[in-house]
């Protein structure tokens, strides 16, 4: 990890330190993805299959998974643990997204004008869920629930299939029905994405396209965004802690660890006026390597993209938390609560020493799609906003309109526009 001292180091220069985290994809990449989309769009079905078979199964005949594979994967899964706890998730998931609803409304408080403001869900929404070698169906209920509460009728999940059985996982699959998932599709990859944009024969076009993927997803879905909307370009994970000498090694450590062994190319920030604290961090960073199954990305992550920066106070290494926008923020100080107003940037935060990375990313409620990439200095976490569509409503009386038109013809005529200005006069 790189070592930063804030006393000595301008923000400036921390700045574009953490902006060094943030690889572009290459431009062979952005053609391969190109030509994917393309290829989507004039061939379809058959297109999306070659791909399918070509990286995911071989003997791909079909898009869709048939509700009978669904039923037969939901009924295994029940035998299980795991799908008491999906639907615990699910329901704390379902109960913070209730609360993030908002109604159409309308004011009259001038005579002769009625504003407002209509809200609708959308009809028909894409969920891309990461797969092939491994099964995330939490990502399955932080993605489609917020749909499903914001009144979607149409919710279309993409996954890649195994290898072995041309399926996505029993546990995926489980997760659909409890998450309300209208239809399940077993691709991926950069042609998924493009068969919901621009829709296949087996599966019609969406409007909007939400979940995290790898770099050809993300490119995909950059290059697709006009024709259907996108969440946001959801990239490797980041995490920050903000810790003073009370908080413990073990768990700081713990908490990077949890986000690096995700991804080689995910990033860290470790920011504190304790010196101590931090040399600490890093000897139990160290430790608990030597018996983590995925140390080879985690180190790899944290050697490329960690930072450790010692601030001269608490108050300091907020500001440089931050500058860093991180997707997770640890804050683990003596009063969490008195730093939490100091923190601009973050995609989710975790106040205090029990509020853990696992809770925020299975089990709390909050969507774990989040920001990534600095991207919340500006972005939000995957909500229910993101599942509707506004419309303004404008309505005039002849005495209101007339009171305002002279002032919009002024309007349309300083800015050239004479046929403005000839209807708002008449």
């Amino acid at each position: 990890m790189r070592f930063f001292d804030a006393q000595t180091t301008p923000l400036e220069e921390l700045r574009r330190a953490f902006e060094g985290r943030l690889e572009g994809a290459s431009s062979a990449a952005e053609n391969t993805v190109r030509e994917i989309l393309e290829n989507v769009r004039q061939r379809g079905d058959e297109a999306v299959l070659e791909y399918t078979r070509c990286w995911d199964f071989p003997q791909a005949e079909r898009l869709r998974v048939p509700s009978e594979a669904i039923e037969d994967a939901v009924a295994r899964v029940r035998k299980t643990d795991l799908w008491s706890v999906m639907e615990r998730s699910a329901a704390r998931i379902r109960d913070f997204h209730e609360r993030q609803k908002r109604q159409s409304w309308v004011y009259t408080s001038r005579p002769g004008e009625t504003l407002g403001q209509i809200i609708r869900p959308l009809k028909r929404v894409g969920v891309y869920v990461p797969g092939g070698t491994a099964a995330y169906p939490s990502t399955v209920l932080m993605a489609a629930i917020p749909a499903q509460v914001a009144g979607v009728s149409a919710i279309a999940l993409a996954t890649p299939p195994f290898s072995t059985t041309g399926l996505p996982p029993d546990a995926t699959l489980a997760a659909c029905l409890i998450a309300g998932v209208t239809e399940v599709y077993a691709m991926g990859g950069a042609q998924a994405i493009a068969a919901f944009a621009y829709g296949v024969e087996s599966a019609p076009r969406v409007d909007k396209i939400v979940g995290p993927g790898n770099v050809y997803v993300n490119l995909a879905k950059r290059l697709v965004y006009g024709v259907v909307g996108i969440d946001m370009l959801a990239g490797p994970s980041e995490v920050a802690i903000l810790a003073d000498a009370a908080a413990d090694p073990e768990s700081a450590a713990a908490d990077i660890l949890t986000q690096c062994e995700h991804d080689k190319n995910a990033s860290a920030l470790i920011a504190s006026p304790s010196l101590e604290f931090l040399i600490a961090v890093q000897a139990a960073i160290e430790a608990q390597l030597e018996t983590l199954p995925r140390a080879d990305i985690a180190r790899a992550a944290i050697t490329n993209n960690g930072f450790i920066v010692r601030t001269e106070s608490v108050e300091k290494a907020a500001e440089v938390v931050s500058l860093y926008a991180p997707e997770h923020l640890h804050i683990d100080v003596r009063d969490a609560w008195s730093i939490l107003g100091r923190i601009e940037n973050a995609g989710a935060i975790l106040l205090g020493p029990f509020s853990s990375a696992p809770l925020g990313d299975y089990m709390a409620g909050p969507s774990h799609t989040l920001p990534t990439a600095g991207n919340a200095r500006f972005a939000s976490p995957l909500n229910v906003d993101d599942f509707v569509k506004k419309t303004s409503l404008l309505s005039f009386s002849a005495d209101a309109s007339r009171a305002l038109s002279m002032d919009a013809a002024r309007f349309a005529d300083f800015e050239g526009l004479e046929g403005h200005a000839r209807r708002a006069r008449l």
